[in-house]
Protein backbone atom coordinates (compact mmCIF):
# COMPACT_ATOMS: atom_id res chain seq x y z
CA UNK A 1 0.00 0.00 0.00
CA UNK A 2 1.02 3.46 -0.81
CA UNK A 3 1.19 5.20 2.36
CA UNK A 4 0.13 8.43 4.14
CA UNK A 5 2.72 10.58 5.47
CA UNK A 6 3.68 12.61 8.65
CA UNK A 7 6.34 14.06 10.39
CA UNK A 8 8.39 12.08 13.13
CA UNK A 9 9.15 15.20 15.84
CA UNK A 10 8.38 18.69 15.34
CA UNK A 11 10.72 21.24 14.41
CA UNK A 12 10.25 24.94 14.22
CA UNK A 13 11.42 28.47 12.81
CA UNK A 14 11.67 32.13 13.21
CA UNK A 15 11.68 34.82 10.79
CA UNK A 16 9.34 37.74 9.41
CA UNK A 17 6.82 38.07 7.24
CA UNK A 18 7.33 38.84 3.37
CA UNK A 19 4.06 41.57 3.35
CA UNK A 20 3.29 42.15 7.21
CA UNK A 21 7.00 42.48 8.11
CA UNK A 22 6.34 40.86 11.92
CA UNK A 23 8.52 38.69 13.45
CA UNK A 24 6.75 35.05 13.84
CA UNK A 25 7.46 31.54 14.93
CA UNK A 26 6.64 28.45 12.96
CA UNK A 27 6.19 24.89 14.89
CA UNK A 28 5.87 21.96 12.55
CA UNK A 29 4.13 19.00 14.45
CA UNK A 30 2.87 15.58 13.64
CA UNK A 31 -0.78 14.95 12.71
CA UNK A 32 -2.54 11.96 12.42
CA UNK A 33 -3.74 10.10 9.30
CA UNK A 34 -6.29 11.75 6.97
CA UNK A 35 -6.31 15.58 9.23
CA UNK A 36 -4.59 16.61 5.86
CA UNK A 37 -2.62 20.27 6.71
CA UNK A 38 -3.65 22.48 9.47
CA UNK A 39 -2.70 25.57 10.33
CA UNK A 40 -3.02 26.83 13.89
CA UNK A 41 -3.20 30.46 15.48
CA UNK A 42 -1.76 30.03 18.65
CA UNK A 43 -1.12 33.76 18.80
CA UNK A 44 -5.06 33.81 19.46
CA UNK A 45 -7.02 34.14 23.26
CA UNK A 46 -8.60 31.46 21.50
CA UNK A 47 -6.34 29.14 19.06
CA UNK A 48 -8.24 28.85 15.83
CA UNK A 49 -7.17 25.88 13.23
CA UNK A 50 -7.85 26.93 9.61
CA UNK A 51 -7.71 23.26 7.55
CA UNK A 52 -6.05 23.71 4.15
CA UNK A 53 -8.80 23.41 1.70
CA UNK A 54 -9.72 25.12 -1.98
CA UNK A 55 -12.49 26.59 0.02
CA UNK A 56 -10.55 27.91 2.99
CA UNK A 57 -8.68 30.40 0.09
CA UNK A 58 -9.73 33.90 1.07
CA UNK A 59 -7.26 35.94 -0.50
CA UNK A 60 -4.93 35.73 -3.01
CA UNK A 61 -3.47 38.82 -3.48
CA UNK A 62 0.72 38.86 -3.98
CA UNK A 63 0.06 35.75 -2.00
CA UNK A 64 -2.55 32.61 -0.79
CA UNK A 65 -4.09 33.52 1.98
CA UNK A 66 -6.41 31.13 4.01
CA UNK A 67 -9.22 31.39 6.92
CA UNK A 68 -11.62 29.04 7.77
CA UNK A 69 -14.03 28.42 5.50
CA UNK A 70 -12.74 31.00 3.60
CA UNK A 71 -14.50 33.88 6.01
CA UNK A 72 -12.18 37.13 5.10
CA UNK A 73 -13.61 38.24 8.31
CA UNK A 74 -12.10 35.35 10.72
CA UNK A 75 -8.55 34.96 11.48
CA UNK A 76 -6.18 34.32 8.39
CA UNK A 77 -2.85 32.51 7.86
CA UNK A 78 -1.09 34.70 4.86
CA UNK A 79 1.57 33.43 2.32
CA UNK A 80 0.90 29.69 3.02
CA UNK A 81 2.47 28.96 -0.75
CA UNK A 82 6.02 28.04 0.20
CA UNK A 83 5.64 25.95 2.66
CA UNK A 84 2.71 24.07 1.54
CA UNK A 85 5.14 23.58 -1.84
CA UNK A 86 7.73 22.20 0.56
CA UNK A 87 5.06 19.35 1.80
CA UNK A 88 4.05 18.95 -1.82
CA UNK A 89 7.41 18.29 -2.86
CA UNK A 90 8.06 15.85 -0.04
CA UNK A 91 4.80 14.52 0.02
CA UNK A 92 3.71 15.39 3.47
CA UNK A 93 -0.22 14.69 3.68
CA UNK A 94 -0.56 15.29 7.58
CA UNK A 95 1.26 18.08 9.53
CA UNK A 96 -0.15 20.70 12.27
CA UNK A 97 1.75 24.12 11.49
CA UNK A 98 1.05 26.54 15.10
CA UNK A 99 1.86 30.33 14.11
CA UNK A 100 2.11 33.10 15.93
CA UNK A 101 1.31 35.93 13.77
CA UNK A 102 -0.83 36.01 10.82
CA UNK A 103 1.57 35.58 8.06
CA UNK A 104 3.99 32.60 7.47
CA UNK A 105 7.49 33.60 7.61
CA UNK A 106 9.71 33.87 4.51
CA UNK A 107 13.48 33.08 5.18
CA UNK A 108 15.00 32.79 2.24
CA UNK A 109 11.85 33.67 -0.17
CA UNK A 110 12.15 30.18 -1.38
CA UNK A 111 10.82 26.44 -0.10
CA UNK A 112 14.28 25.24 0.30
CA UNK A 113 14.28 26.45 4.05
CA UNK A 114 11.00 24.59 4.27
CA UNK A 115 12.30 21.35 3.07
CA UNK A 116 15.39 21.29 5.13
CA UNK A 117 13.48 21.85 8.46
CA UNK A 118 10.64 18.89 7.36
CA UNK A 119 13.37 16.36 6.51
CA UNK A 120 15.40 17.55 9.56
CA UNK A 121 12.24 16.70 11.32
CA UNK A 122 11.75 13.26 9.67
CA UNK A 123 9.28 11.97 7.80
CA UNK A 124 7.38 8.91 9.04
CA UNK A 125 4.84 6.71 6.99
CA UNK A 126 1.70 6.21 8.41
CA UNK A 127 -0.76 3.16 8.68
CA UNK A 128 -2.98 4.88 5.83
CA UNK A 129 -3.71 4.66 2.23
CA UNK A 130 -2.18 7.79 0.47
CA UNK A 131 -5.27 9.46 -1.36
CA UNK A 132 -4.78 11.47 -4.94
CA UNK A 133 -7.41 13.52 -6.92
CA UNK A 134 -7.04 12.15 -9.90
CA UNK A 135 -8.07 14.57 -13.02
CA UNK A 136 -10.26 12.57 -15.64
CA UNK A 137 -10.60 15.57 -18.04
CA UNK A 138 -9.28 18.89 -19.16
CA UNK A 139 -10.23 21.72 -17.16
CA UNK A 140 -9.36 25.24 -17.86
CA UNK A 141 -9.49 28.66 -16.67
CA UNK A 142 -8.70 32.14 -18.57
CA UNK A 143 -8.67 35.51 -18.40
CA UNK A 144 -7.87 38.77 -20.25
CA UNK A 145 -7.45 38.82 -24.43
CA UNK A 146 -4.45 39.67 -25.97
CA UNK A 147 -1.48 41.16 -24.13
CA UNK A 148 -3.42 40.79 -21.55
CA UNK A 149 -4.13 36.99 -21.91
CA UNK A 150 -3.35 34.38 -19.11
CA UNK A 151 -4.46 30.97 -18.93
CA UNK A 152 -4.19 27.77 -16.66
CA UNK A 153 -5.21 24.28 -17.47
CA UNK A 154 -5.23 20.87 -15.85
CA UNK A 155 -5.73 17.35 -17.95
CA UNK A 156 -5.26 13.80 -16.88
CA UNK A 157 -2.11 12.19 -16.23
CA UNK A 158 -0.45 8.87 -14.94
CA UNK A 159 1.55 11.40 -12.69
CA UNK A 160 2.01 14.56 -11.75
CA UNK A 161 3.73 17.38 -14.33
CA UNK A 162 3.72 21.05 -14.84
CA UNK A 163 4.64 23.42 -17.54
CA UNK A 164 4.72 27.44 -17.13
CA UNK A 165 5.58 29.89 -19.23
CA UNK A 166 6.07 33.78 -18.29
CA UNK A 167 5.88 36.85 -20.15
CA UNK A 168 7.24 40.05 -18.14
CA UNK A 169 8.42 42.17 -20.92
CA UNK A 170 11.46 43.61 -18.73
CA UNK A 171 14.89 43.00 -20.03
CA UNK A 172 16.05 41.49 -16.84
CA UNK A 173 13.41 38.40 -16.80
CA UNK A 174 13.48 38.36 -20.72
CA UNK A 175 17.18 37.04 -20.77
CA UNK A 176 16.47 33.97 -18.46
CA UNK A 177 14.69 31.49 -19.37
CA UNK A 178 10.82 32.19 -20.50
CA UNK A 179 9.37 28.34 -19.57
CA UNK A 180 10.08 25.19 -17.58
CA UNK A 181 8.66 21.94 -17.19
CA UNK A 182 8.96 19.84 -14.04
CA UNK A 183 7.94 16.23 -13.22
CA UNK A 184 7.65 14.74 -10.01
CA UNK A 185 8.98 11.53 -11.32
CA UNK A 186 11.95 12.81 -11.51
CA UNK A 187 12.31 12.97 -7.44
CA UNK A 188 14.30 16.27 -8.08
CA UNK A 189 11.86 18.54 -6.52
CA UNK A 190 14.43 19.65 -4.04
CA UNK A 191 17.48 20.10 -6.54
CA UNK A 192 15.71 21.73 -9.54
CA UNK A 193 12.63 23.69 -8.13
CA UNK A 194 12.91 24.36 -3.95
CA UNK A 195 15.56 27.11 -4.16
CA UNK A 196 13.87 29.30 -6.87
CA UNK A 197 13.35 32.25 -4.87
CA UNK A 198 10.03 35.24 -5.32
CA UNK A 199 10.67 38.20 -6.80
CA UNK A 200 10.00 41.99 -6.86
CA UNK A 201 10.36 45.34 -9.15
CA UNK A 202 11.70 48.41 -7.39
CA UNK A 203 9.17 50.16 -9.31
CA UNK A 204 6.15 48.42 -7.73
CA UNK A 205 7.67 49.15 -4.21
CA UNK A 206 5.59 52.45 -2.86
CA UNK A 207 2.34 50.68 -4.64
CA UNK A 208 3.14 47.71 -2.45
CA UNK A 209 3.99 49.60 0.62
CA UNK A 210 0.86 52.04 0.26
CA UNK A 211 -1.52 48.55 0.37
CA UNK A 212 0.28 46.93 3.25
CA UNK A 213 2.32 44.71 1.34
CA UNK A 214 6.17 43.69 1.20
CA UNK A 215 7.09 45.27 4.50
CA UNK A 216 9.51 42.29 5.39
CA UNK A 217 10.46 42.23 1.51
CA UNK A 218 14.67 42.37 1.23
CA UNK A 219 17.49 40.95 -0.77
CA UNK A 220 17.68 38.35 1.26
CA UNK A 221 14.84 37.17 1.16
CA UNK A 222 13.77 38.05 -2.61
CA UNK A 223 15.39 38.51 -5.93
CA UNK A 224 14.95 42.50 -6.62
CA UNK A 225 15.00 43.31 -10.45
CA UNK A 226 15.14 47.10 -11.02
CA UNK A 227 14.03 49.06 -14.58
CA UNK A 228 17.25 47.07 -15.74
CA UNK A 229 18.93 44.23 -13.85
CA UNK A 230 19.00 41.96 -10.64
CA UNK A 231 20.13 44.25 -7.95
CA UNK A 232 21.19 41.04 -5.82
CA UNK A 233 24.84 40.56 -5.40
CA UNK A 234 25.06 36.88 -5.86
CA UNK A 235 22.78 37.31 -9.14
CA UNK A 236 20.51 34.04 -10.20
CA UNK A 237 20.65 30.54 -8.17
CA UNK A 238 19.49 29.12 -11.77
CA UNK A 239 19.30 30.49 -15.06
CA UNK A 240 15.15 30.12 -15.09
CA UNK A 241 14.59 31.18 -11.71
CA UNK A 242 12.08 33.48 -11.98
CA UNK A 243 10.25 30.59 -14.12
CA UNK A 244 10.90 28.45 -11.69
CA UNK A 245 9.72 30.07 -9.02
CA UNK A 246 6.22 30.60 -10.65
CA UNK A 247 6.45 26.89 -10.65
CA UNK A 248 7.38 26.48 -7.06
CA UNK A 249 4.37 29.01 -6.49
CA UNK A 250 1.32 26.80 -8.39
CA UNK A 251 2.72 23.44 -6.73
CA UNK A 252 1.82 24.80 -3.52
CA UNK A 253 -1.52 26.69 -4.11
CA UNK A 254 -2.65 23.42 -5.99
CA UNK A 255 -1.31 21.97 -2.91
CA UNK A 256 -4.50 23.23 -1.13
CA UNK A 257 -6.60 20.74 -3.15
CA UNK A 258 -6.13 18.66 0.47
CA UNK A 259 -4.36 15.86 -1.48
CA UNK A 260 -1.47 15.51 -4.35
CA UNK A 261 -2.94 15.93 -8.01
CA UNK A 262 -2.51 13.16 -10.56
CA UNK A 263 -2.45 15.22 -13.62
CA UNK A 264 -0.99 17.10 -16.11
CA UNK A 265 -0.72 21.46 -15.70
CA UNK A 266 0.29 23.83 -17.77
CA UNK A 267 0.30 27.47 -17.37
CA UNK A 268 0.67 30.76 -19.14
CA UNK A 269 1.17 33.89 -17.37
CA UNK A 270 -0.69 32.39 -14.32
CA UNK A 271 -0.49 33.37 -10.51
CA UNK A 272 -1.98 32.51 -7.23
CA UNK A 273 -5.94 33.75 -7.87
CA UNK A 274 -6.13 32.07 -11.41
CA UNK A 275 -4.69 28.68 -9.79
CA UNK A 276 -7.10 28.97 -7.01
CA UNK A 277 -10.00 29.49 -9.57
CA UNK A 278 -8.96 26.60 -11.87
CA UNK A 279 -8.52 24.64 -8.54
CA UNK A 280 -12.37 25.49 -7.51
CA UNK A 281 -13.37 24.98 -11.11
CA UNK A 282 -12.08 21.33 -11.06
CA UNK A 283 -13.66 20.77 -8.13
CA UNK A 284 -17.27 22.28 -8.96
CA UNK A 285 -17.36 19.35 -11.50
CA UNK A 286 -18.09 15.97 -9.98
CA UNK A 287 -17.03 13.93 -12.92
CA UNK A 288 -13.75 16.04 -13.71
CA UNK A 289 -11.73 14.20 -10.96
CA UNK A 290 -11.99 11.15 -8.49
CA UNK A 291 -10.06 10.45 -5.39
CA UNK A 292 -8.02 7.39 -5.46
CA UNK A 293 -5.79 5.35 -3.33
CA UNK A 294 -3.07 2.39 -4.91
CA UNK A 295 -3.19 -0.81 -2.57
CA UNK A 296 -0.12 -2.27 -5.02
CA UNK A 297 2.62 0.42 -5.03
CA UNK A 298 3.51 -0.89 -8.10
CA UNK A 299 0.85 0.68 -9.82
CA UNK A 300 1.16 4.38 -8.43
CA UNK A 301 3.17 6.55 -10.67
CA UNK A 302 6.76 6.94 -11.14
CA UNK A 303 8.31 8.68 -7.95
CA UNK A 304 5.60 8.86 -5.82
CA UNK A 305 6.16 5.85 -3.63
CA UNK A 306 10.03 6.70 -3.09
CA UNK A 307 10.74 9.11 -0.10
CA UNK A 308 13.35 12.16 -0.70
CA UNK A 309 16.77 11.30 0.29
CA UNK A 310 17.48 12.91 3.34
CA UNK A 311 19.80 16.24 2.71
Amino acid sequence: MLQQRTLKSLTRAVGVGLHSGQRVELTLRPAAPDTGIVFRRVDLSQPVDIPVRAESVCDTRMATTISPGGDPGAAKVNTIEHLMSACAGLGLDNLYVDITAEEVPILDGSSAAFVYLLQSAGIELQKAPKKFLRVLKPVEVREGEGRNLKWARLEPHHGYKLAFEIDFDHPAVDQTGQRVEFDFSSGKYKQDIARARTFGFTKDVEMMRSRGLGLGASMDNAIVVDRYRVLNSDGLRYDDEFVKHKILDAIGDLYVAGHPLLASYTAFRSGHALNNKLLRELLSQPDAFEVVSFEDERKAPRGMAELAPAW
